[in-house]
């Protein structure tokens, strides 16, 4: 499997789950002793996971999935900041639920124009302060999870600092794989990246302003109407705190596996390799073959027994071009985009990235000879 934007749980994580279904299945704000046992997995699930990250428990929460977190995020930011501005910055590469939230914030603003490696400048982001209605926040991707290309986010923080506006940093392709980012407000995470449950945080730096519109809840220091499923919680935690435990040379193996999928997709004539060569995520790379779609070598390839994700795709439900390659000026059709998942999870993952790297050429070849383009 080379698709690993969700992949089966960690082994340890697995565990935890189970064993979790049966001491902390109770309400967490019951008092009765059940509930109490609830509470206190849930602190410690919370206090794991924060160590993971280095952050403080009481900075983090819980939330349904990353998208959930992202949007809890912006909203708490800007409507502590309703009354300096609406106006929410982002980059052309942001996930999709960025660019939603920037859009309902201010429908004339367009999205910070990045470079062919879909990376944002410093100088982009202080132009767009100094020259555009007043902002109540920005945020941006610590790295992109279609093309790998990691933000330059100390200089985007001190470009923030300097305007004295609150940065939101979506981590949901990065944490875990990546060291933890710094340069932030507000940090958004998902579990799912690191073969956990699809369960979301978000961390809120102590001092940073942040005020959720509507009723003031309890759960979550305020940032959800309920708690989290307990189990889901511990589950989480266990998947980061493995994950951080073998990151550097988790990192180091899948780097060495990303390199071969990069020099074998080069290596067919019009293919060209998107996204920073160097400074990236590990696991993640994104190719285009000229004069075919991606839909099709994804599902050549799967007849062969290797999954790949397309690229040429924003989402599984519409068959619209990619906005980060289109941000990118890459090509938008025949995209393929590789995930590697944890080796934990797929201890023959090395096995399949040779056999994508054998059988790629070939299926790009016959896919072109059956529409007549391989002499164009």
């Amino acid at each position: 499997m080379l698709d690993a934007t969700r992949s089966p749980l960690h082994p340890s994580a697995r565990e935890t789950l189970l064993a979790a279904l049966d001491a902390g299945w109770a309400d967490p704000r019951r008092l009765h002793r059940e509930g109490r046992q609830a509470r206190l997995l849930l602190d410690r699930a919370r206090e794991s996971l924060a160590a993971s990250l280095g952050v403080r428990p009481d900075e983090l929460s819980f939330h349904p999935s990353g998208a959930h977190a992202l949007r809890t995020g912006v909203a708490g930011l800007r409507h502590a900041r309703r009354r300096v501005g609406s106006r929410l910055i982002t980059s052309a590469v942001d996930q999709a639920v960025l660019l939603h939230e920037a859009h309902e914030a201010d429908p004339d603003s367009t999205p910070l124009l990045v470079d062919n490696l879909g990376r944002l400048s410093p100088d982009t982001l202080h132009e767009a302060l100094v020259a555009g209605p007043p902002a109540a926040a920005v945020a941006l991707q610590h790295a992109n999870g279609e093309v790998g290309t990691v933000q330059p986010l100390e200089d985007l923080f001190s470009v923030c600092r300097a305007a004295g506006l609150p940065l939101l940093v979506d981590g949901t392709s990065s944490l875990g794989r990546l060291e933890t980012p710094q340069s932030h407000d507000a940090l958004v995470g998902d579990a799912a990246t690191v073969a956990g449950p699809p369960l979301g945080v978000l961390v809120v730096r102590t001092g940073t302003r942040f005020d959720l519109p509507g009723p003031r809840w309890e759960p979550e220091h305020g940032r959800e109407p309920a708690d989290p499923w307990v189990p889901l919680a511990l589950a989480a935690a266990e998947a980061w705190q493995q994950a951080v435990h073998t990151r550097d040379s988790e990192a180091a193996s899948a780097r060495l596996l990303v390199d071969q999928i990069r020099t074998a997709a080069a290596g067919v004539p019009d293919v060209d390799v998107v996204g920073d060569p160097s400074d990236r995520l590990p696991h993640v790379v994104t190719f285009s073959a000229l004069y075919v779609d991606g839909e099709s070598i994804v599902d050549a390839l799967d007849r062969l027994g290797i999954v790949v994700a397309s690229g040429s795709a924003c989402t599984s439900s519409r068959l619209e071009p990619s906005h980060v390659l289109a941000a990118m000026g890459a090509l938008t059709h025949g995209n393929v985009r590789v995930t590697l998942p944890l080796e934990s999870v797929s201890p023959h993952r090395a096995a399949d990235v040779e056999a994508l790297c054998r059988e790629l050429p070939g299926v790009i070849t016959d896919l072109r000879d059956r529409l007549g383009v391989s002499d164009l």
